[in-house]
């Protein structure tokens, strides 16, 4: 009983720097927000909305580095292999820096298709290219970060993630409010403001990521150097992140029809579904603390080959991530309505927000098992069942939605989206037994 105990405890405590780091993203869009809108004029803050919008649209496409280094290290750590550890931190490093530079060799092209997918005034469009194209000058850095805190937390190094975290936005909002608020420089102000952090931030990163992996000397790189650019790992790593990458669309394709039907209902149901995705993303700063944690303990334990450690460590996250999600969903039900009033002032939208807060409650206490699942299928680089999953839940979703919506309008509509998450957990769930051949194997 001690013992499971403190393995509770030790998932709780390499949990809650992520939650933290988590937590910290939207101060940053608020203070961003706040700043513009204090500052500036109606178009420059549609135009932080939207480039910002474009920023995290792009940068969720590359997730995979993050979440493909995760795997691959907490394997290797698994493993006891200190040069793969390496290996695959300047592995991923290298791609993540060549992707940088290929968004901003090729920014005009990406900025003009991001323009041709909006619907904003001519004004905001413009203000949207300056924004985008000082911006773009932050993307190697921001990837080559996003693979740093892949290395830390395969590494189970969540407290120097956290700190890593922390520069990126602490620095981010100081410049923020130096260059809008003081300078008065604009949008651009906080765009400069962002790529300065952003590269600040990698500059830290890399130094506590060169304490933390490792990083082989200059001389055991030249001499492993056909180890570290192994085509088969290469090939590996890519096959893994193209996977991750499809996966990624696939969810944020499904946010995306979601809000997009609710447009279709009026203004006040989208504000309404709007308030209630809040709850349902908050929620997931929480329970993503458990996902990253297992993704590590999955990967470690398929290293080693360690089955009833990764028994153990399923099973012990599993009941944290249930007993929080329960206790988040309980909140939601409980004092959502105090929060709606407190986020609008519009009395339609409180009234229609307010009739479906269960529907958003029920979906946080049902939706721990997807990410519980995800954690497990990055941490064994499993991306091709991760794949197939995401890809089946979405087009299941899109099924039920237009079954659903007609007969049952903004009700069917979360019935929809309930199920959709439901069946992303379940249709994970039914690959596990292949990931339990990859310990035995």
């Amino acid at each position: 009983m001690k013992v499971k105990l403190q393995n509770h405890l030790f998932i709780f405590r390499k949990s809650v720097p992520i939650i933290l780091a988590n937590a910290s993203v939207p101060l940053l869009g608020l203070v961003e927000t706040a700043t513009i809108g204090r500052t500036g004029s109606v178009h420059e803050l549609g135009a932080i909305a939207l480039g910002t919008l474009v920023f995290n649209f792009v940068y969720w496409g590359f997730g995979f580095l993050r979440m493909g280094t995760t795997g691959f290290t907490a394997q290797a750590l698994g493993a006891k292999d200190d040069l793969e550890i390496s290996f695959v931190f300047i592995r991923a490093w290298l791609v993540g820096f060549v992707i940088g530079l290929f968004l901003i060799l090729f920014q005009y092209f990406v900025v003009e298709a991001a323009l041709w997918m909006m619907n904003g005034s001519e004004q905001v469009e413009s203000l949207v290219g300056q924004y985008f194209l000082i911006r773009i000058w932050g993307a190697p850095a921001t990837l080559s970060t996003f693979v740093i805190l892949g290395s830390l937390i395969g590494l189970g190094r969540t407290t120097q993630l956290l700190w890593v975290q922390l520069v990126l936005n602490g620095v981010n909002i100081l410049l923020n409010i130096l260059f809008v608020l003081v300078f008065g420089w604009g949008i651009k102000g906080a765009a400069f403001g962002t790529v300065i952090a952003e590269w600040i931030t990698c500059v830290i990163g890399v130094v506590i990521a060169y304490k933390a992996v490792r990083i082989v000397s200059l001389s055991t790189f030249t001499k492993h150097w056909s180890s570290v650019l192994a085509k088969e790992k290469i090939l590996l790593m890519l096959n893994v992140n193209a996977n991750i990458m499809l996966r990624t669309f696939a969810l944020l394709a499904g946010f995306a029809w979601f809000a997009n039907q609710g447009a279709k209902f009026g203004d006040v149901t989208l504000a309404s579904n709007h308030i209630l995705l809040q709850f349902v993303s908050l929620s997931a700063f929480f329970l993503d603390g458990y996902a990253y944690v297992l993704e590590m303990l999955v990967g470690k334990s398929l290293g080693a080959l360690d089955w009833n450690a990764f028994r153990r460590d399923v099973r012990n996250a599993n009941q944290l991530a249930a007993v929080t999600a329960f206790l988040l969903a309980l909140l939601i039900a409980t004092m959502g309505n105090l929060a709606i009033e407190n986020l609008t002032h519009e009395l339609e939208v409180r009234v229609m927000a307010k009739e479906y807060l269960p529907y958003a409650s029920f979906y946080v206490l049902v939706s721990f098992y997807a990410f519980q699942l995800d954690g497990i299928f990055i941490g064994a680089t499993r991306t091709r069942e991760m794949r197939n999953a995401s890809v089946f839940s979405f087009f299941l979703f899109l099924t039920l939605g237009i079954m659903f919506v007609p007969l049952f309008g903004n009700q069917g509509l979360w019935i929809a989206f309930i199920v959709y998450v439901l069946v992303r957990g379940m249709s994970l769930r039914w690959y596990m037994p292949q990931v339990k051949r990859s310990f035995f194997n």
